[in-house]
This record gives C-alpha cells, structure tokens and sequence, in this order.
C-alpha cells in the first residue's frame, strides 16, 4: 500500500489489536452494521502526536465512525505501533498535512506545538480536533481561531466535560437563575507552569528531539518531557502547569456558566496568601472567579443569593438540593447538548454545523488559564480589555501575550 492510499477495512480491523499506545475496539458501528456510516462514507483521520492520549482520542473517533489512516509522532516507538495498527507514518507533519485523501486530523502535541499544527492543518482543508490545551500564549490562540475561520474548517477543543450531562446542567440551572443572583464561582485547580530545569540526559535513538522542540527555545533533552503522561505540561516553555492543564476544562465550565464564551474577565489579581488561595478573576458584571488548588472534590463550584451548584465529573450537587430535582425546562435557558465529544466532532464535521467546543470558545478560555498565569508571574493586578485582547494601560504585561518562536517555526 502506497502512503497516499487509504487504509482498507480489512486491514483497519485486522491490525486493531496492534493499535497506537493501545487495542483499539472496532465496534460494529466503525465497519458500517446496523445502519451505521459505511467505509466509504467515514471521515478519514490523521494523528499529530500519537502518545497516551493522541492514542486515546484516535481509538475514540474511530469507535463514532471516523478512520484513523496516518499517524505522524517524533518517536520511533509511537510511529512503529501506529504502523502496526495498519496506519501510514511520518515524522515531519506537513508530510501528512499534504495528504489529500486526509479528511480531519487529531492534534494532540505540546503546547507549543498545537497552534503552529492547527494554522498548518486549516490552510491544508484540514478540519481539527485539537487536545487541551490548544494554545501557548494569547496571541496564539487568536491565530489559531483567524485561520480557523478564513478556511472555513471545523474544531473542537478536546474539553470533553461540554459532553457531559452534568456540567450541561449545572450551566443551565446557573444561568435560568435556579440560585439567583450569581455572586461568585470557584474553580478548583492548581498552579502556574514553571521555568525548567531539569537535568540534560542523552537523546535516545528514534526520537527527534530538534523538531519535539520546535518553536520552543533550545534545551538539552530530558525524558520526563517525552513522556506519555504529559511531563511537558508543568513547564511554561511548553505549557502553563495545572492553570492551563486542568484549568482548560474548569475555566472551560466556569465560563459556559458565566455566558462569557466570547468574552473574558476585565481584571486579574494574583494571589495574597492570606485571604485568597489562587488567582482571582473579575468579570464585566462584577462576579469573581476564584482559582483554588487545595481542593479537588469539585471542578467548579457557583454561589447565588439563593443556593450553589458544585459539579465534577460524574458528580452533581446543589444547595438546597431541590434545585437539582427538576430537568431543565423549555422555558429556562436549555444549553447545546452532547453526549459524547468525538461523536460531536464527526457531526460537525459532516454537517458543517460548529462543533460543541469551537474554536473561539476554547480559545476564550485558554485566555483566562494565560492570564492567571501571567498575573501569577508578574505579582501584580492586572487590567485586560477582551475585546482588543490586551492588557489596559500596561506595555509590561502586553509582552506576556505572545513569545518569542524559534526560527524557523513562526505563525
């Protein structure tokens, strides 16, 4: 088989069992049964990094009717067993970028990948399903959302908690004002990424270690960076820690519920020990968000006059708890529903209809994850005007809206 043929079916559901990081399962709707989407109507996928949870994603899709058919990863290890699933591989990713038969691509790199992939995936007719967090810096994002838009390409932000009925109707009860006034919001989740140091090892044989860099500046390899788990995501060469981590699906809920998908907050204040645990972010209606990383029972946690919602994954709770005993009424705000994110993004793909978690909305909130980032690293309070996207009155905290890339990676 050729690189620019697809992958047949027999062959597809033959090497399943060799599958990228994992088995993937073929269910009967993957092959076309029971009145599925047959073959030769699946969306063809690509993976742009194809670790644990590039892996992961591609196994996800192609469960929902899509076809993973080329894989594309700096390390040997991750293309050999994508090549045993039956998939075609590269290393460089504009070679599978160019790939014509390639309907939508996975991006599931670091960071400081993501948007330079994204911007490459558009102006190749690609449609994106791109992993948290999708962006670097604030300037960034809002590229990734311009290309997204001037090609006319679908995306979603992998922040699958959208999916999920119970972040679904925590929003909704929030916003048909089942706690009444909406005074403040906690999201639970950690810090700010750091400066790396970690110690300089040997680059093992089968990884590319200049392109896994890329953009990102010049260090010596370590293997904690390369690692499925994500290693890369405490460092801010790379990523923004917990804030934009897990920050990505909290601020992702704190936002829905808030209706500032298109928006963000005006003021950021970074932490004083003594009264607050985290960064404090105040909106244009004057509610506070408050980052909190000593606790973890809940995701998010919002406070009215008149009761509190706290939800997490696979947990719903509220004060009193009558609130909680009604669905969501044709006469309350009813939020966009999906039950499950890859399937969403097939559809959207099909249908042309935006994705649950488009692209202006994740990059709304990687804005707020950036900017607690920023405040935690400068220590001081910070004005922003969302609409220009920049700070107010502050050319020091502007510098912080973008990065420096390394030649020849630029946007």
């Amino acid at each position: 088989m050729t690189r620019k043929e697809h992958v047949t079916r027999r062959r597809f559901v033959k090497a399943a069992a060799g599958a990228v990081g994992a088995p993937i399962i073929v269910h009967a709707a993957a092959i076309g049964a029971g009145g599925a989407t047959a073959p030769s109507e699946r969306i063809t996928l690509g993976g742009i990094g194809v670790g644990g949870r590039g892996s992961g994603v591609l196994r996800s899709l192609a469960g929902a009717g899509g076809q993973p058919v080329a894989a594309c990863d700096v390390q040997q290890s991750r293309r050999d067993r994508a090549k045993r699933a039956g998939m075609d591989v590269y290393t460089d990713f504009r070679e599978l970028l160019a790939r014509d038969d390639i309907d939508a691509v996975v991006i599931a790199s670091p960071s400081h990948w993501k948007p330079l992939h994204t911007i490459a995936a558009a102006k190749a007719g690609k449609d994106v399903y791109c992993e948290k967090p999708m962006s670097l810096t604030i300037r960034d994002g809002r590229a990734m959302v311009d290309a997204v838009r001037r090609y006319g390409r679908i995306f979603q932000h992998g922040t699958q908690q959208r999916s999920s009925r119970e972040f679904r109707f925590a929003c909704e009860m929030v916003r048909s004002g089942r706690i009444g006034k909406l005074k403040k919001v906690t999201v639970y989740v950690g810090g700010p990424g750091q400066e790396c140091y970690l110690p300089a090892e040997p680059v093992p044989k089968g990884i590319d270690w200049d392109l896994w860099l890329g953009p990102a500046p010049w260090r010596p390899f370590n293997a904690r960076l390369v690692a499925t788990c994500g290693g890369w995501e405490g460092y801010r060469d790379y990523s923004g820690g917990s804030l934009t981590g897990w920050g990505s699906h909290h601020f992702d809920i704190a936002q829905w519920g808030l209706a500032a998908d298109e928006t963000g907050p005006v003021e950021v204040i970074p932490p004083d020990w003594k009264k607050t645990k985290g960064v404090t972010f105040i909106y244009a209606n004057g509610v506070p968000v408050y980052q909190d990383g000593s606790d973890r029972t809940w995701a998010v946690m919002f406070e009215g006059t008149e009761g509190k919602v706290a939800v997490n994954r696979g947990k719903l709770k509220t004060w009193p708890d009558s609130l909680m005993k009604k669905p969501t009424a044709p006469d309350e705000v009813n939020l966009p529903k999906s039950n499950n994110h890859g399937a969403n993004f097939l559809h959207a793909v099909r249908t042309r209809e935006p994705a649950i978690c488009d692209v202006e909305i994740g990059h709304r909130t990687m804005t707020v994850a950036h900017l607690g980032n920023i405040a935690y690293w400068l220590g001081r309070t910070l004005k922003y005007d969302p609409a220009a996207e920049q700070f107010v009155g502050d050319p020091g905290a502007d510098r912080f809206l973008d990065r420096p890339r390394r030649d020849p990676w630029t946007l």
